[in-house]
């Protein structure tokens, strides 16, 4: 049996990844680079032709020095002859300034790369999360969606400013530095080619280890930000049940540990520095030895010895920054593979290939034998058949865990049943094109959310183009006006801003009011009271006689008193219906809801 769990590696923030999974996981962010890149190929042709073109410049510098002290002086000295001379120094000032003015060129083509590629980065992300089914945003905490798009993003950024830059005029710089060595002196050529066997073991060392600790540095650091956002989503649960010093243990021992990783990486930094420098010392002093006993013997001269040496070091020069982009990578590399981890998510709510317009819904639902579990060993609703007739209002009661919400959940297709269909006027709600669906079917939860804004903004977010006077009267039909009117800027009062806080009991009438004015076919409610106190209770039980009476309603309370305005009550236990009938003849009945109505009038008394 296929039930609905959470698919891809983006869930789990592990450094422990096998062989075969790191090699997946690098698949996948060599996909996301190249899909990110592929647009800007041509701004990628320019940056890397001006980048070689001042690095050659640039090269350039200590051959012109050989070739002034070897030909163009001594034509000055023994000559006279000064054109020489002025022609070298000419040549230099030309490289020295061109291969400048070229590399400003390429930091700005290199910016505005870099600047594109996040643009389009940060939106995918955004963009793609908010497309995610509901179910993966229940399993993957906010704190680690923060995490992708701040921190995660703006190491990514770091490496593509800086990193990615050195790295790249580093590994050129070194080749042409090389190469025109090799030409003036092949002889110090090879001794710098024998250097490279103790400088790339000592890279390949310092590259090997700096990939695990930043792969932990990262997971440590998403781990920080979620303790911290939940820590402070949560404030009112840590202060109600006094867990401050709880949560100082804990994140103190996050910091700690996040202390620590980065200290593991300052001391890897710390030996791959000074191994570095040695063997640049070590390179230039044999050159210089090597070139020095040739000089004296005749066969080199001092301005080819002065360019070699200019050369080697100049050669180790850049290494220094590609060990800092080493840095950056790793860390770089684990954000983009928890980013790409993210956008590889597919929603298990997909929008249909083929979608079914739905003209005017009438509001008839049918549950045909759906069969639904939020993993293979909770099911929730086995078998379950339900026809729910166009404007019908029915009540939900039960216990917690009776499948009621999900009940709900499927109705507004947060998820699909694994077997069997839900239907909207006979048609799969599968098959609905998502503009109807959304437009047909709206849900009003406990948690009544309230967006940047004003009043009037979050009571017109399903219906954007409401007039004021279509935002009134739905906020008058559910007993919201009079309090919207007291707070000072009324309709336009900002949500966030002092003077705009509103009770949760307020937000919850906000909520009703926003869903009244889009006018679904089928209204759900979840809970939806629970938040107001009975003189704003018995308000809404006047509204919702009222708006509920031509549109399909699904209430779910837990107060029986919300119930009193369904046509129909139906009563659930694990997953299936005990009773279904007018909540008159249940209460005069011998069942389940008439114990639970008589308990409810006793604790009245």
């Amino acid at each position: 049996m296929s039930t609905a769990t959470v698919t891809g590696t983006s869930g789990e923030d592990r450094s422990d990844y096998s062989r075969d999974e790191s090699r997946a996981i690098r698949r996948r962010s060599l996909r996301l680079l190249g899909s990110l890149v592929s647009p800007l190929r041509w701004q990628l042709v320019l940056a890397a032709s001006v980048l070689i073109v001042s690095t050659a410049l640039r090269v350039a510098g200590p051959a012109l020095i050989a070739y002034g002290l070897n030909t163009a002086l001594p034509a000055a000295v023994d000559q006279m002859n000064w054109l020489p001379t002025i022609g070298v120094v000419l040549v230099y000032l030309v490289t020295a300034i061109g291969g400048a003015v070229l590399i400003g060129w390429y930091v700005v083509v290199a910016a505005r790369l870099t600047q594109a590629v996040m643009l389009d980065l940060r939106k995918r992300i955004f963009l793609h999360t908010q497309r995610l089914s509901l179910e993966f945003h229940e399993s993957y905490t906010s704190g680690r969606i923060i995490s992708r798009q701040t921190s995660d993003l703006d190491t990514i950024r770091e490496l593509l400013d800086g990193g990615l830059n050195e790295l790249v005029s580093g590994i050129l710089f070194g080749a042409f530095t090389l190469i025109m060595l090799l030409i003036i002196d092949w002889q110090s050529g090879v001794i710098l080619i024998a250097a490279g066997v103790p400088l790339f073991l000592l890279m390949r060392w310092f590259y090997t280890r700096s990939q695990l600790v930043y792969r932990e540095s990262r997971v440590i650091s998403a781990q920080v930000i979620v303790k911290f956002v939940e820590t402070m989503t949560g404030i009112r649960a840590v202060k109600a049940f006094r867990k401050e010093v709880r949560n100082d243990d804990e994140f103190g021992g996050l910091a700690l540990d996040y202390r620590d990783v980065n200290m593991r990486s300052i001391r890897l930094f710390g030996t791959f520095e000074p191994g570095l420098m040695a063997v640049a010392s070590v390179s230039v002093a044999l050159v210089l030895l090597w070139g020095g006993i040739r000089v004296v013997d005749g066969t080199l001269l001092i301005g080819t010895l002065l360019a070699a040496v200019l050369y080697v070091r100049n050669f180790f020069a850049p290494l220094q920054e590609v060990a800092f982009f080493l840095n950056s990578y790793q860390s770089a590399t684990a954000a983009l593979e928890k980013v790409s981890g993210v956008l590889e998510e597919e929603p298990t709510v997909p929008d249909p290939a083929k979608p079914v317009d739905l003209w005017r819904a009438r509001g008839g639902i049918r549950f045909d034998d759906v069969l639904f579990g939020y993993s293979d060993d909770r099911v929730i609703l086995p078998d379950f058949t339900l026809d729910i007739p166009a404007g019908q209002t029915i009540a939900l009661v039960g216990t917690t865990g009776a499948g009621k919400s999900t009940l709900a959940k499927l109705v507004s297709r947060f998820y699909d049943p694994t077997h069997g269909a839900v239907t909207l006027d006979g048609i799969d709600l599968r098959r609905l094109h998502p503009k109807d669906l959304r437009r047909a079917i709206v849900m009003v939860t406990q948690e009544a959310y309230l967006f940047s804004g004003t009043v009037a903004d979050n009571i017109a977010l399903g219906k954007p183009d409401a007039t004021l006077d279509e935002i009134k009267a739905a906020a008058r039909a559910v007993g919201a006006d009079a309090f919207i009117e007291a707070l000072p800027d009324g309709y336009g009062t900002d949500v966030n801003k002092r003077g705009g806080r509103v009770s949760a009991g307020q937000r919850q009438l906000i909520s009703f009011a926003r869903a009244f004015l889009a006018d679904p076919a089928v209204l759900i409610l979840d809970e939806a009271t629970a938040s107001l106190d009975i003189p704003s209770e018995r308000m809404i039980q006047d509204a919702l006689q009222t708006l509920l009476a031509d549109r399909t309603a699904i209430i779910i309370a837990h107060r029986l008193s919300t119930v009193a305005i369904a046509d129909r009550v139906l009563v659930m236990e694990h997953g299936r219906i005990i009773e279904d009938d007018t909540p008159d003849n249940l209460i005069g009945g011998d069942g389940k809801f008439a114990r639970l109505h008589a308990a409810w009038r006793e604790s009245l008394v």
